[in-house]
């Protein structure tokens, strides 16, 4: 196991305050000051600053925060490991954001389980960011995603680039002729939550044109994509999402594409695992195993 001291500085780091890294962990201030005097001088450098009773990390502070974040993830996958060698199922544990766990990943799964029938598989759908911190706290070994994240502190391949488009219901009636992005500023905007990827994806997109998405006359927020896109076909308003999670209702013709001229976006779903993790070459064989039964 890791170093009982490792646990007290990541806790600190959590809260940047000692007295409530202290109450957490149930033992004493001084304790916890204790235990990362003692990780400053085995590793010869200084973890935080102090300013007018505030604290932050320096550079070899966040370099270990990193690194032992990863450690103890690495550990509780070991504890999988060692128990899968005791004849326990395997287990696949991973998350998803929303769009990926809806109409990307059920087949690829199907495909796994059909390989593997004596896994065991636990699939979290959350947004980036909940995935990401679940990812940190080892509830799950890997995931999925559509959103950003900082790419110092994981590894990732690129699972798929996929074209984000917009689309209304075949007799819905604009404003205007949507020829352009402006042009559909006159129309009521179906959109997911704030926080999430796919919003997310779009209002970058619009930042880049110097535009919002407050520019819209009307916005609609609903957090399920399914209500969403039955909105849409209904002729409620217009909205944009990724191609993969519209490909039936465009083929039935439920819905159909705003064929904008400067509209040509995609973003990449990726693959995401702790950086450095000693685990590596088993996530990317699973990785590639998923990518190939999308593929395949």
């Amino acid at each position: 196991m890791l170093d009982f001291r490792l646990n007290t500085f990541l806790t600190v780091c959590k809260y940047m305050n000692f007295t409530r890294a202290a109450e957490e962990l149930n033992i004493t201030q001084p304790a916890v000051s204790q235990h990362i005097r003692y990780l400053e001088e085995l590793f010869e450098v200084k973890l935080f600053d102090y300013h007018n009773k505030k604290i932050s990390l320096t550079e070899a502070g966040t370099f270990l925060q990193s690194t032992a974040t990863t450690m103890v993830h690495d550990v509780m996958h070991l504890q999988d490991k060692l128990r899968q060698l005791q004849g326990e199922k395997r287990e696949l544990v991973f998350g998803v954001t929303l769009t990926v766990g809806e109409f990307v990943i059920p087949a690829p799964v199907a495909s796994y389980l059909k390989a593997h029938p004596e896994a065991a598989v636990h699939v979290t759908v959350a947004n980036t960011q909940e995935l990401l911190k679940k990812l940190n706290d080892g509830q799950i070994d890997f995931a999925l995603v559509e959103g950003f994240f900082a790419k110092s502190e994981y590894d990732s391949k690129v699972y798929s680039n996929e074209p984000y488009i917009g689309v209304c219901g075949p007799s819905y009636q604009p404003a205007k002729k949507m020829m352009r992005i402006e042009d559909t500023f006159d129309e009521r905007i179906i959109v997911r939550e704030e926080g999430s990827g796919t919003r997310e994806i779009f209002e970058r997109y619009l930042e880049s044109r110097n535009f919002l998405i407050s520019d819209y006359k009307s916005i609609l927020e609903i957090s399920n994509i399914n209500a969403i896109k039955a909105l849409a076909a209904a002729g409620c308003g217009i909205t944009f999402l990724y191609e993969a999670a519209v490909k039936k209702e465009l083929e039935t013709g439920e819905l159909i594409k705003i064929p904008l001229l400067d509209f040509d976006l995609t973003h990449d779903f990726t693959f995401i695992w702790r950086r450095n993790s000693v685990f590596s070459p088993d996530y990317i064989e699973l990785f590639q195993q998923l990518k190939d039964a999308r593929e395949g």
